[in-house]
């Protein structure tokens, strides 16, 4: 994602450095686009997450931190972590997703394709972030892109940093809601469902923790709408 203006550099795009910064941003960018799907819109969701609670506790206290977030740029998302003395970039992973492999999910077997999609999504400098606002984006991935995925991670992140993720609970769905996932308050989120989308693999709890072997630790938190939180330390 390429962002122009005042939000270039802070919320970075793929032709940015990782190292430019802009001053705040003061208009919002361009939302994340919906993907190919079925099902209608369903009334956003306002509700508490401890995942992003534990999250929170993990940067209070501090300022200057670097956090990514990877469901794309929303100017709330912007404001408020800027407004907590941090910096912010982000990449709208599906979007990249679906530019890189499109209809082909054979591709994402392919290692030259997943390097392509690795320099155009995360193609940032070892031990660069604090903490990653992973969202659910990792449902998508066939698994060697996501073994991918996940090292490159664990790459770019500093130690002792933390990863929040969602996954959806049930491991039998042939569909998955698409969110964009909005910061209310340090407990709060506001979930915004624009279609469903077909996951690649679905994960039961001791999947996710092969998933996230190499790192410190994984603790899970369940939420009634099904959504598995997950925080990584690493």
């Amino acid at each position: 994602m390429l962002l122009r203006g005042p939000l270039k550099g802070i919320l970075r795009g793929r032709s940015a450095p990782p190292d430019k910064e802009a001053a705040p941003p003061v208009q919002a960018a361009r939302s994340p686009s919906p993907r190919r799907g079925s099902g209608a819109e369903a009334p956003p969701v306002t509700r508490a997450s401890r995942g992003l609670e534990e999250f929170f506790s993990f940067i209070r206290g501090q300022s200057g931190l670097t956090i990514l977030e990877l469901g794309g740029a929303t100017q709330q998302n912007v404001s408020f972590i800027t407004n907590l003395g941090h910096r912010l970039y982000s990449e709208d992973f599906r979007q990249i997703l679906d530019e890189a492999f499109g209809e082909d999910r054979a591709d994402q077997s392919n290692p030259g394709r997943i390097e392509y999609f690795l320099r155009q999504a995360l193609d940032y400098p070892e031990e660069h972030f604090d903490g990653v606002l992973v969202w659910d984006v990792l449902e998508y991935l066939e698994p060697a892109l996501l073994t991918a995925v996940v090292d490159r991670l664990r790459k770019i992140v500093r130690p002792k940093s933390c990863l929040l993720a969602f996954f959806h609970s049930d491991d039998k769905l042939e569909e998955v809601p698409i969110y964009t996932f909005r910061i209310q308050q340090v407990n709060t989120l506001h979930l915004s469902q624009f279609g469903t989308r077909r996951p690649a693999q679905l994960f039961n709890n001791r999947g996710l923790e092969r998933l996230f072997g190499k790192f410190d630790s994984v603790k899970f938190f369940l939420t009634r709408e099904r959504l598995r939180e997950i925080i990584v330390r690493a």
